[in-house]
């Protein structure tokens, strides 16, 4: 079983540039927009053209949240049935996951259930998940009320948005409530974890939280 500060990625003795790494998978079926998705985070980036993802791709992208440095280590997976056995290989170690679909795509949302257990299955018992519907910049193609997306949230136990990549609509506020969330989760196992922990949490003091407030979990989108 694995100490808090193995699962939360204590900062490493010879790298002093931050406080934590987290390690993130992005997922769901192809053509959700993964891709444009995690552009749009890590390099304030858009493009309409498509090109699918073969097997896995990472960006990484540092943080200030509580006053912590945090170098998220974000993964980018392919949606496609051939690479199931490439992507899972890495759920191990993610602290959490944006499990993807598209509210034009009903196919992608009735497939949400299948990767929510393959995050049980292959992850950390502990690992947070926001579900998110990407693509509300097309409401006329609109296939996935909102509602819907929301109650299957709650439902699963997950955090959730609705998201545009390419019109830049609660892409940053979703990995922000997700690294909050984890935040709040390691505060917790690290008060838990006692002296131990608190020796492997890069300096912090024991006990300190990491996130004193957090911001509303369920957001539609704003188009």
């Amino acid at each position: 079983m694995a100490s808090a500060s193995e699962r939360y990625g204590p900062k490493d003795a010879a790298d002093q540039n931050f406080d934590y790494m987290f390690k993130l998978l992005i997922i769901g079926n192809s053509s959700v927009g993964k891709t444009s998705f995690l552009f749009r985070y890590a390099d304030e980036s858009f493009t309409s053209a498509f090109v699918s993802t073969v097997g896995i791709d990472f960006k990484v992208k540092t943080v200030y949240r509580n006053e912590k440095r945090i170098k998220l280590q974000i993964w980018d997976t392919a949606g496609q049935e051939r690479y199931r056995t490439i992507t899972t290989a890495y759920y191990r170690g993610a602290m959490g996951f944006i499990l993807m679909y598209d509210i034009t795509n009903e196919d992608s949302f009735n497939a949400v259930s299948d990767w929510s257990t393959q995050i049980k299955t292959y992850s950390w018992d502990n690992a947070q998940v926001v579900l998110v519907g990407n693509k509300c910049d097309m409401e006329d193609d609109r296939m996935v009320p909102t509602e819907q997306g929301r109650q299957l949230a709650e439902q699963l136990g997950f955090e959730f948005f609705e998201t545009s990549a390419k019109d830049n609509i609660n892409v940053k506020q979703t990995f922000e409530r997700l690294v909050d969330v984890i935040c709040e989760k390691m505060s917790e196992s690290l008060d838990g974890d006692g002296a131990a922990a608190g020796a492997g949490a890069a300096g912090s003091k024991q006990g300190t939280r990491l996130t004193d407030s957090l911001p509303q979990s369920s957001q539609a989108c704003g188009c």
